[in-house]
């Protein structure tokens, strides 16, 4: 029998457990609150990264969410985290004061918060917390516009609102009676809540299935026109969509913040070569990217899977640029990226540098192959870019034999639709086909077949 709860008729998709803010971690935000940004610094972790890029990452996060007004912040040294309440009495008692006078209303703690600890720290200085993941929940639940998107944020929120239960009302630990199938004697409040949430998340699954089925109706009706797919993948606010904006003369929106784009957008793009490709746009990866939006964001990162080629750009001005660069490699290997698909590695931006730091990018990039330096913004490099995509994409033709039984008309029609033929003849056992074709060509017939 199904663990899934039993669900009433679709006309009830519209119910939504909204007890608190758009991904259910806080209250709405009001206009202007007074926020704070903690950074811990933890000393004996073995991957640690350059605390002061770290934290100004944190404050462009917050500054991504509309309605804080970011009055502080400051990296937190811990030699160890204290698993109650995160931080040490002397420093807890120390940060109270400073929260105090400045009048802080949400304090944003840059890393993994427990719900222990988060109800703990909440309850000793009186105010809102929300921890990393909380934060890049809350934008992503602004931010998206697409319905496969909303589903996408909704479902995952959920995800990590329902480990955080413990905190989230005081009321939870009352027991409540029932009838039927809707709590039995006995089930606790935070039992009644977490069955509800169960019960959304299921729904959702269920509408985000039907969304990514239209999708792949539109893979699919894409996958008969020959135009290879190109996509712009970087961390977050490495000048994506505003490159994108450039070479297709879309309108997406590209700004100086964190996140700016969502939603998957793409656009038909005629190379100087003239050959045509299709530019996928995607979001921004980022580090610590939460792991209910890894899982929930798949999809829309399915052009990424399916790309011919993989545009990597990177803010080579950053001071963390090195590190954004490893973030954005582990994330395509926990997406499993075919190895095979070549990367071009874009180093935007260069027009924010001294003539001196210029000059040097420039020199390092010519010493090495499959790296183009570029200002998205002014237009410098645009053009080697699009040269290097058209030579990656520059696949000779040849020509094959193939021979398919009467059972593998399948595969005859796929011949057929891609337009490879040259001749085919009717044999005892099936047909002989001689194709005129491409190493992807070749490569995606195998695919095909293997399929059976």
């Amino acid at each position: 029998m199904s663990d899934e709860p039993q669900l009433p008729d679709d006309d009830d998709d519209d119910l939504i457990l909204d007890r608190r803010g758009p991904a259910g971690m806080v209250d709405q935000i009001a206009k202007d609150t007074r926020a704070w940004v903690v950074h811990p610094y933890i000393k004996s972790a073995s991957e640690r990264r350059d605390p002061v890029p770290a934290l100004d990452e944190a404050v462009s996060l917050a500054h991504a969410l509309p309605g804080l007004d970011v009055v502080g912040s400051e990296v937190v040294s811990l030699a160890q985290i204290k698993p109650g309440q995160l931080f040490g009495k002397g420093k807890i008692a120390e940060l109270k004061q400073r929260f105090h006078d400045a009048e802080v209303e949400l304090l944003l703690i840059d890393g993994p918060v427990t719900p222990v600890q988060q109800r703990n720290l909440e309850k000793e200085w009186g105010l809102k917390i929300l921890d990393r993941t909380g934060l890049i929940l809350e934008i992503f639940s602004d931010r998206a516009r697409t319905r496969e998107g909303v589903l996408q944020v909704e479902m995952a929120a959920l995800s990590y609102q329902r480990t955080r239960l413990v905190r989230a009302w005081t009321h939870l630990e009352r027991q409540r009676g029932g009838l039927g199938f809707v709590g039995g004697p006995g089930e606790t409040q935070i039992e009644a809540d977490r069955r509800a949430i169960d019960t959304q998340i299921v729904r959702l699954r269920r509408q985000l299935d039907k969304v990514v089925k239209t999708r792949a109706l539109h893979r699919s009706a894409r996958a008969k026109v020959p135009f290879p797919i190109v996509a712009l993948v970087g961390y977050t606010n490495a000048g994506k969509s505003t490159l994108f904006n450039r070479v297709t003369g879309a309108d997406v929106m590209a700004k100086d913040m964190l996140f700016a784009t969502l939603d998957p957008t793409m656009r038909q793009l005629t190379l100087p070569t003239s050959d045509k490709i299709i530019l996928s746009d995607t979001v921004g990866f980022i580090s610590s990217l939460p792991t209910e939006l890894v899982a929930a964001f798949r999809a829309t990162l399915e052009e990424v899977l399916e790309a011919d080629v993989i545009v990597h750009v990177r803010d080579i001005s950053h001071a963390d640029t090195a590190a954004q660069m490893r973030e954005v490699h582990k994330i395509l290997e926990s997406l499993k990226v075919r190895e095979d698909i070549p990367v071009i590695e874009v180093w935007n931006k260069i027009d924010l540098l001294d003539d001196d730091g210029r000059d040097a990018i420039m020199a390092e990039a010519a010493r090495r192959d499959g790296v183009v330096p570029i200002s998205a913004v002014t237009g410098a490099g645009l053009d080697a870019l699009q040269d290097k995509i058209a030579g990656h994409l520059a696949d000779p033709t040849f020509e094959d034999s193939i021979t398919l039984t009467w059972a593998q008309g399948r595969l005859l029609s796929w011949l057929h639709n891609e337009n490879v033929i040259a001749s085919e003849a009717e044999g005892d056992d099936g047909w002989t086909v001689q194709v005129r074709w491409t190493q992807d060509h070749a490569r995606r017939f195998d695919l095909e077949r293997t399929r059976g």
